[in-house]
C-alpha cells in the first residue's frame, strides 16, 4: 500500500501533466507552423556548362495566418555561381493556414567541384508575438557540379537487330505451348452441359 504522501504527489503530478498537455496543445493550435522544402536540380547544357535550378516551397501547416514572410537563400557563393534568373530572396505579405508559396531561381555554375548549400531561412511574423519567427529549409544533397560524367548509356538498337528474331520465335513458341497446355474454360463448361 502506498504511503499517504505519495498519493497526493502522484495526483498532483498527473494534474500538472494534463494541464501542460492541454495548455500546449491549445496554445500551439492557433499559430502558423511553417515548413520549408528546398530542392536543387543540375541541368547540363549542350555547351558543356551547367545550371542549377533551385525550388523552395513554403507550407503553412498551422491553423492561423503568417504575415510578413521573407525568404533568404544566401548560401550560393558569388565566385562559384551567377544568378541568371530570379533572385535568392523574396518576400510576401501573408501565408494563410494550409497555403503554399513557391519561389524558383536559376544559377549558372562557374567552378567545378562538390558544393553543399546551407538551408534557406524564412522569417515570418505572428500577430501575438513581437519578435520575428524563423524557419529553416530542408538540406539538399551535395551537388557535384561540372563533374566528368560518362555518357549516358542509351538503348542499343544493334542488340535488338541481332537477337530480336530469336526472342520473337521463342516468345511465339512459349505462347503456343501455354495455349495448348492450358484448357479453355469455355470448352470445359460446354462439355459439362452436354452430359
Amino acid at each position: 500500500m502506498a504511503d499517504p504522501i505519495s498519493k497526493p504527489l502522484i495526483l498532483l503530478s498527473l494534474l500538472f501533466f494534463i494541464q501542460c498537455f492541454f495548455s500546449n496543445s491549445h496554445a500551439s493550435s492557433d499559430v502558423p507552423f511553417i515548413i520549408v522544402h528546398k530542392k536543387a536540380n543540375l541541368n547540363r547544357l549542350k555547351s558543356g556548362s551547367e545550371t542549377v535550378s533551385v525550388i523552395i516551397d513554403i507550407y503553412n501547416q498551422g491553423s492561423s495566418t503568417a504575415y510578413d514572410i521573407s525568404l533568404a537563400d544566401d548560401s550560393w557563393l558569388n565566385d562559384a555561381f551567377n544568378v541568371i534568373s530570379g533572385s535568392t530572396s523574396k518576400s510576401w505579405e501573408k501565408l494563410d493556414a494550409g497555403g503554399v508559396l513557391s519561389h524558383t531561381f536559376e544559377l549558372e555554375v562557374k567552378t567545378k567541384g562538390v558544393f553543399s548549400s546551407e538551408p534557406a531561412v524564412v522569417k515570418f511574423r505572428i500577430p501575438t508575438k513581437a519578435a520575428l519567427q524563423e524557419a529553416y529549409s530542408s538540406p539538399i544533397l551535395p551537388l557535384d557540379v561540372l563533374a566528368d560524367r560518362p555518357p549516358e548509356k542509351k538503348f542499343d538498337w544493334r542488340l535488338l537487330a541481332r537477337y530480336g528474331s530469336i526472342i520473337s520465335v521463342i516468345s511465339i513458341m512459349v505462347l503456343f505451348v501455354y495455349l495448348v497446355a492450358s484448357p479453355s474454360k469455355s470448352v470445359a463448361k460446354g462439355s459439362k452441359k452436354k452430359r
